[in-house]
Protein backbone atom coordinates (compact mmCIF):
# COMPACT_ATOMS: atom_id res chain seq x y z
CA UNK A 1 0.00 0.00 0.00
CA UNK A 2 1.33 3.45 -0.91
CA UNK A 3 1.79 5.90 1.94
CA UNK A 4 2.32 9.59 2.61
CA UNK A 5 5.35 10.62 4.66
CA UNK A 6 5.62 14.04 6.25
CA UNK A 7 8.78 15.52 7.72
CA UNK A 8 9.26 18.84 9.46
CA UNK A 9 9.18 20.73 12.70
CA UNK A 10 6.38 20.55 15.25
CA UNK A 11 5.02 23.41 17.30
CA UNK A 12 2.23 24.15 19.75
CA UNK A 13 0.04 26.86 18.20
CA UNK A 14 -1.86 29.17 20.56
CA UNK A 15 -4.49 31.14 18.64
CA UNK A 16 -5.67 34.58 19.73
CA UNK A 17 -8.71 36.52 18.58
CA UNK A 18 -9.30 40.05 19.84
CA UNK A 19 -6.23 39.50 22.03
CA UNK A 20 -7.79 36.54 23.84
CA UNK A 21 -6.61 32.91 23.49
CA UNK A 22 -9.26 30.82 21.74
CA UNK A 23 -7.43 27.54 21.05
CA UNK A 24 -4.18 25.66 21.57
CA UNK A 25 -3.46 23.00 18.95
CA UNK A 26 -0.43 21.02 17.80
CA UNK A 27 0.95 22.41 14.56
CA UNK A 28 3.78 22.74 12.08
CA UNK A 29 3.38 22.85 8.31
CA UNK A 30 4.04 19.22 7.37
CA UNK A 31 2.57 18.15 10.72
CA UNK A 32 -0.78 19.80 9.91
CA UNK A 33 -0.76 18.09 6.52
CA UNK A 34 -0.02 14.64 7.90
CA UNK A 35 -2.73 14.87 10.58
CA UNK A 36 -5.30 15.53 7.86
CA UNK A 37 -3.88 12.65 5.81
CA UNK A 38 -4.13 10.34 8.81
CA UNK A 39 -7.72 11.40 9.47
CA UNK A 40 -8.60 10.76 5.82
CA UNK A 41 -7.73 7.08 6.18
CA UNK A 42 -4.65 7.12 3.94
CA UNK A 43 -1.56 5.37 5.35
CA UNK A 44 0.58 8.09 6.92
CA UNK A 45 3.91 8.45 8.72
CA UNK A 46 5.69 11.44 10.28
CA UNK A 47 9.45 11.88 10.66
CA UNK A 48 10.55 14.46 13.20
CA UNK A 49 11.12 15.25 16.84
CA UNK A 50 9.96 17.44 19.71
CA UNK A 51 10.83 18.15 23.31
CA UNK A 52 10.15 15.53 25.94
CA UNK A 53 7.91 17.92 27.86
CA UNK A 54 4.15 18.25 28.37
CA UNK A 55 3.33 19.88 24.99
CA UNK A 56 5.81 17.59 23.19
CA UNK A 57 4.26 14.42 24.57
CA UNK A 58 0.83 15.84 23.73
CA UNK A 59 1.98 16.29 20.12
CA UNK A 60 3.30 12.70 20.01
CA UNK A 61 -0.01 11.30 21.32
CA UNK A 62 -1.89 13.47 18.85
CA UNK A 63 -0.11 11.84 15.91
CA UNK A 64 -1.02 8.37 17.15
CA UNK A 65 -4.62 9.32 17.94
CA UNK A 66 -5.07 10.53 14.36
CA UNK A 67 -3.85 7.40 12.59
CA UNK A 68 -0.29 8.56 11.90
CA UNK A 69 2.64 6.18 12.41
CA UNK A 70 4.91 7.90 14.96
CA UNK A 71 7.66 5.24 14.95
CA UNK A 72 10.09 7.77 13.48
CA UNK A 73 8.99 10.69 15.69
CA UNK A 74 11.09 11.21 18.80
CA UNK A 75 10.50 13.14 22.04
CA UNK A 76 13.95 14.43 23.02
CA UNK A 77 15.29 15.15 26.49
CA UNK A 78 17.74 17.70 25.05
CA UNK A 79 15.18 20.06 23.48
CA UNK A 80 12.06 22.07 24.25
CA UNK A 81 8.84 22.04 22.25
CA UNK A 82 8.44 25.16 20.10
CA UNK A 83 5.53 27.54 20.76
CA UNK A 84 3.83 29.97 18.40
CA UNK A 85 1.29 32.69 19.10
CA UNK A 86 -1.06 33.24 16.13
CA UNK A 87 -3.01 36.50 16.29
CA UNK A 88 -6.07 36.53 14.02
CA UNK A 89 -7.07 39.92 12.61
CA UNK A 90 -10.55 41.05 11.56
CA UNK A 91 -10.19 39.08 8.30
CA UNK A 92 -9.03 36.00 10.26
CA UNK A 93 -5.55 36.23 8.76
CA UNK A 94 -2.86 35.18 11.22
CA UNK A 95 0.22 37.09 12.33
CA UNK A 96 2.72 34.87 14.15
CA UNK A 97 5.13 35.27 17.02
CA UNK A 98 7.44 32.27 17.49
CA UNK A 99 9.23 31.05 20.59
CA UNK A 100 11.59 28.30 19.50
CA UNK A 101 15.20 27.26 19.22
CA UNK A 102 16.82 26.40 15.90
CA UNK A 103 16.39 22.72 14.96
CA UNK A 104 19.34 20.52 15.86
CA UNK A 105 20.34 17.09 14.52
CA UNK A 106 18.38 14.30 16.16
CA UNK A 107 20.71 11.62 17.62
CA UNK A 108 17.87 9.09 17.31
CA UNK A 109 16.99 10.02 13.73
CA UNK A 110 15.41 7.27 11.66
CA UNK A 111 13.18 7.11 8.61
CA UNK A 112 10.67 4.63 7.20
CA UNK A 113 11.06 2.49 4.13
CA UNK A 114 10.21 4.66 1.13
CA UNK A 115 8.86 2.95 -1.97
CA UNK A 116 8.12 3.93 -5.55
CA UNK A 117 5.23 6.41 -5.79
CA UNK A 118 4.99 6.99 -2.06
CA UNK A 119 4.48 10.72 -1.39
CA UNK A 120 6.89 12.79 0.72
CA UNK A 121 5.64 16.16 2.02
CA UNK A 122 8.39 18.54 3.15
CA UNK A 123 9.13 22.24 3.32
CA UNK A 124 9.33 25.39 5.44
CA UNK A 125 12.54 26.48 7.16
CA UNK A 126 13.06 22.96 8.46
CA UNK A 127 13.86 21.80 4.91
CA UNK A 128 16.62 24.38 4.46
CA UNK A 129 17.98 24.88 7.98
CA UNK A 130 21.75 24.26 7.87
CA UNK A 131 21.65 22.57 11.30
CA UNK A 132 19.50 19.65 10.17
CA UNK A 133 19.85 19.65 6.40
CA UNK A 134 22.08 16.57 6.28
CA UNK A 135 19.32 14.50 7.88
CA UNK A 136 16.63 16.01 5.65
CA UNK A 137 18.83 15.47 2.59
CA UNK A 138 19.26 11.80 3.51
CA UNK A 139 15.48 11.30 3.46
CA UNK A 140 15.00 13.30 0.24
CA UNK A 141 17.80 11.52 -1.62
CA UNK A 142 16.40 8.13 -0.59
CA UNK A 143 12.90 9.11 -1.67
CA UNK A 144 14.11 10.49 -5.01
CA UNK A 145 16.25 7.45 -5.80
CA UNK A 146 13.42 5.07 -4.85
CA UNK A 147 10.97 6.74 -7.23
CA UNK A 148 8.77 8.53 -4.69
CA UNK A 149 6.80 11.73 -5.37
CA UNK A 150 8.47 14.65 -3.55
CA UNK A 151 6.15 17.58 -2.85
CA UNK A 152 7.98 20.70 -1.65
CA UNK A 153 6.08 23.55 0.00
CA UNK A 154 8.38 26.57 0.40
CA UNK A 155 6.34 28.31 3.13
CA UNK A 156 9.05 30.98 3.34
CA UNK A 157 8.66 33.41 6.26
CA UNK A 158 9.66 37.08 6.24
CA UNK A 159 11.79 36.47 9.34
CA UNK A 160 14.25 34.54 7.13
CA UNK A 161 14.43 37.10 4.30
CA UNK A 162 17.83 38.34 5.46
CA UNK A 163 19.20 34.78 5.06
CA UNK A 164 17.93 34.26 1.52
CA UNK A 165 21.29 34.54 -0.26
CA UNK A 166 22.75 31.89 2.03
CA UNK A 167 19.69 29.62 1.82
CA UNK A 168 19.12 29.78 -1.96
CA UNK A 169 21.60 27.00 -2.88
CA UNK A 170 19.76 24.61 -0.55
CA UNK A 171 16.38 25.76 -1.89
CA UNK A 172 17.61 25.08 -5.43
CA UNK A 173 18.87 21.66 -4.36
CA UNK A 174 15.42 20.89 -2.94
CA UNK A 175 13.84 22.07 -6.21
CA UNK A 176 15.99 19.63 -8.18
CA UNK A 177 14.85 16.69 -6.05
CA UNK A 178 11.19 17.72 -6.11
CA UNK A 179 8.48 16.34 -8.33
CA UNK A 180 6.26 19.33 -7.52
CA UNK A 181 7.10 22.69 -5.98
CA UNK A 182 4.31 24.67 -4.33
CA UNK A 183 4.51 28.16 -2.96
CA UNK A 184 2.16 30.99 -2.18
CA UNK A 185 2.30 34.35 -3.90
CA UNK A 186 3.22 35.75 -0.48
CA UNK A 187 6.28 33.46 -0.33
CA UNK A 188 7.61 34.77 -3.62
CA UNK A 189 6.83 38.38 -2.85
CA UNK A 190 9.03 37.99 0.24
CA UNK A 191 11.75 36.13 -1.65
CA UNK A 192 11.83 37.81 -5.06
CA UNK A 193 9.41 40.79 -4.94
CA UNK A 194 7.19 39.03 -7.46
CA UNK A 195 3.65 37.58 -7.31
CA UNK A 196 3.20 36.60 -10.97
CA UNK A 197 3.12 32.80 -11.21
CA UNK A 198 4.36 32.56 -14.81
CA UNK A 199 7.30 34.88 -14.15
CA UNK A 200 8.16 33.03 -10.93
CA UNK A 201 8.04 29.71 -12.77
CA UNK A 202 10.14 30.88 -15.70
CA UNK A 203 12.85 32.55 -13.64
CA UNK A 204 13.01 30.55 -10.43
CA UNK A 205 11.36 27.12 -10.72
CA UNK A 206 11.52 25.75 -14.28
CA UNK A 207 15.34 25.57 -14.40
CA UNK A 208 15.15 23.02 -11.57
CA UNK A 209 11.66 21.47 -11.42
CA UNK A 210 9.07 21.21 -14.23
CA UNK A 211 5.90 21.28 -12.08
CA UNK A 212 4.88 24.32 -10.04
CA UNK A 213 1.72 25.25 -8.14
CA UNK A 214 1.28 28.85 -6.97
CA UNK A 215 -1.58 29.62 -4.58
CA UNK A 216 -2.78 33.16 -3.97
CA UNK A 217 -5.33 32.97 -1.15
CA UNK A 218 -8.87 33.48 -2.52
CA UNK A 219 -7.55 35.00 -5.76
CA UNK A 220 -6.87 31.63 -7.39
CA UNK A 221 -4.39 28.85 -8.07
CA UNK A 222 -1.93 28.66 -10.96
CA UNK A 223 -0.43 25.42 -12.28
CA UNK A 224 2.70 25.90 -14.39
CA UNK A 225 4.12 23.05 -16.48
CA UNK A 226 6.27 22.86 -19.63
CA UNK A 227 2.99 22.72 -21.58
CA UNK A 228 1.80 26.07 -20.21
CA UNK A 229 -0.06 27.69 -17.33
CA UNK A 230 -3.58 26.86 -16.20
CA UNK A 231 -5.52 28.78 -13.54
CA UNK A 232 -8.17 27.52 -11.13
CA UNK A 233 -10.65 29.56 -9.13
CA UNK A 234 -11.09 29.33 -5.37
CA UNK A 235 -14.66 29.16 -4.01
CA UNK A 236 -15.79 31.93 -1.67
CA UNK A 237 -16.26 30.71 1.90
CA UNK A 238 -16.83 32.19 5.33
CA UNK A 239 -13.36 32.02 6.84
CA UNK A 240 -12.94 31.38 10.56
CA UNK A 241 -9.13 31.03 10.43
CA UNK A 242 -6.66 30.68 7.57
CA UNK A 243 -4.10 28.89 9.78
CA UNK A 244 -3.24 25.62 8.05
CA UNK A 245 -4.96 26.46 4.75
CA UNK A 246 -1.87 25.90 2.61
CA UNK A 247 -0.85 22.87 4.64
CA UNK A 248 -4.20 21.29 3.97
CA UNK A 249 -4.11 22.13 0.30
CA UNK A 250 -0.96 19.99 0.33
CA UNK A 251 -2.72 17.25 2.30
CA UNK A 252 -5.67 17.19 -0.08
CA UNK A 253 -3.40 17.10 -3.12
CA UNK A 254 -1.42 14.19 -1.65
CA UNK A 255 -4.67 12.43 -0.71
CA UNK A 256 -5.82 12.78 -4.34
CA UNK A 257 -2.55 11.26 -5.57
CA UNK A 258 -3.02 8.13 -3.43
CA UNK A 259 -6.77 7.70 -3.70
CA UNK A 260 -6.74 8.04 -7.48
CA UNK A 261 -3.60 6.00 -8.09
CA UNK A 262 -1.63 8.85 -9.69
CA UNK A 263 2.04 7.91 -10.15
CA UNK A 264 5.13 10.09 -10.49
CA UNK A 265 5.36 9.22 -14.17
CA UNK A 266 1.73 10.25 -14.77
CA UNK A 267 2.36 13.67 -13.21
CA UNK A 268 4.78 14.47 -16.01
CA UNK A 269 2.13 13.78 -18.64
CA UNK A 270 -0.29 16.42 -19.88
CA UNK A 271 -3.64 15.33 -18.42
CA UNK A 272 -6.03 18.23 -17.63
CA UNK A 273 -8.62 15.97 -15.99
CA UNK A 274 -6.02 14.54 -13.60
CA UNK A 275 -4.79 18.00 -12.59
CA UNK A 276 -8.34 19.29 -12.14
CA UNK A 277 -9.04 16.40 -9.76
CA UNK A 278 -5.83 16.91 -7.75
CA UNK A 279 -6.28 20.68 -7.46
CA UNK A 280 -9.91 20.17 -6.42
CA UNK A 281 -8.87 17.77 -3.65
CA UNK A 282 -6.48 20.43 -2.39
CA UNK A 283 -9.14 23.14 -2.56
CA UNK A 284 -11.68 21.05 -0.65
CA UNK A 285 -9.26 20.23 2.18
CA UNK A 286 -8.16 23.88 2.44
CA UNK A 287 -11.75 25.18 2.46
CA UNK A 288 -12.70 22.73 5.20
CA UNK A 289 -9.87 23.97 7.43
CA UNK A 290 -10.60 27.65 6.78
CA UNK A 291 -14.14 27.10 8.11
CA UNK A 292 -12.87 26.01 11.55
CA UNK A 293 -10.39 26.99 14.25
CA UNK A 294 -8.43 23.74 13.77
CA UNK A 295 -5.25 23.24 11.73
CA UNK A 296 -6.58 20.07 10.03
CA UNK A 297 -9.71 18.65 8.44
CA UNK A 298 -12.60 17.84 10.78
CA UNK A 299 -13.50 14.28 11.66
CA UNK A 300 -16.93 14.48 9.98
CA UNK A 301 -15.31 15.67 6.76
CA UNK A 302 -12.75 12.87 7.04
CA UNK A 303 -15.44 10.24 7.68
CA UNK A 304 -17.25 11.32 4.51
CA UNK A 305 -14.04 10.80 2.54
CA UNK A 306 -13.88 7.20 3.75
Amino acid sequence: MRKIIGTGETIMDILFKQNKPVAAVPGGSAFNSIISVGRSGVKACFVGDTGKDVPGLQIQRFLEENGVDATHFHAREDSKTAISLAYLNENNDANYVFYKDLPTPNPHYSMPEIKKDDVVLFGSYYAICPNVHKQVEQLLDTAYNNGAILYYDLNFRRSHRHELDVLLPTIHQNFKLSTIVRGSADDFEIMFDCRNAEEIYRQHIAPYCPLFICTDSDKGIALCTPQGTHTYSVPKIQTVSNVGAGDNFNAGFAYGLIKNGVTREQLYQSNPEMWEMLIDCGRRFAAEVCASIDNYIGRDFADNLK
